[in-house]
């Protein structure tokens, strides 16, 4: 597989990704999105890094994925503490933050 294919197989996966940001309600669907569209960025990354022969994308890579695992350790806390305090997962029926 060329360099095209792994660079069209990242968008897609991002586009995939911002798909189920935007039309889910569901937390934790939310953030395998954003994940999916950090892993998508992430194959984009290595992909560019290995087209131009340089190692500054895997760099970046391995920044992106210490990011990655910080937000995912953060945005379970979240969810759990949403979850013990409201009894469901759907943002549109939390109303806390609503003025």
């Amino acid at each position: 597989m060329g360099f095209y294919h792994y660079l069209s197989f990242g968008i897609i996966l991002f586009s995939i990704g911002v798909v189920g940001f935007i039309i889910r309600n569901n937390t934790v669907v939310l953030l395998m999105s954003v994940e999916l569209m950090l892993n998508s960025v992430n194959l984009i990354f290595v992909a560019f890094s290995r087209y131009l022969h340089g190692t500054e994308g895997q760099v970046y890579v391995f920044i992106t994925m210490a990011i990655a695992a910080a937000e995912v350790a953060v945005g379970l806390a979240i969810v759990i503490s949403i979850y013990r305090l409201f009894g469901t997962l759907d943002i549109s029926k939390i109303k806390l933050l609503k003025g």
